[in-house]
């Protein structure tokens, strides 16, 4: 990633394309250091190098990633992309680059809301 993403948009873009190449490397560029990546509610890593090694290993599980922003919401330099499988925190660093802080590419183990009966009631 030589310019790095200048959007949001290209961050989920350059995210997908890393998970094709299959490229530590790439992925760790798109990531702050220290941020968080989650996904299927069971694989969490922290720091480019763990994220790095995670994603590999997701890869060569044919796991996949597929760019899809439904909404992103922006507050100056931080954002909120919504996808239709998960919710990423991004921010815009120094050198002007986006990078992720947050990234919880599936919300498989968050319940299902309840749309019957109090909340707080057991079913």
């Amino acid at each position: 990633m030589a310019v790095g993403a200048r959007t949001p948009e290209d961050l989920e873009t350059l995210l997908e394309d890393a998970f094709v190449l299959r490229s530590g490397e790439a992925i760790t560029e798109l990531f702050e250091d220290g941020a968080v990546f989650v996904a299927d509610g069971t694989w969490e890593a922290r720091g480019g190098p763990e994220i790095a090694h995670l994603v590999t290993e997701m890869s060569q599980r044919n796991c996949t990633y597929l760019a899809e922003p439904r909404r992103i919401v922006q507050a100056g330099n931080t954002a909120l992309i919504m996808t239709e499988c998960g919710a990423n925190v991004v921010r815009r660093g120094t050198d002007g680059a986006w990078r992720y802080a947050i990234a919880l590419l599936s919300q498989d183990h968050i319940p299902p809301r309840r749309t019957n009966g109090a909340a707080g009631e057991s079913p």
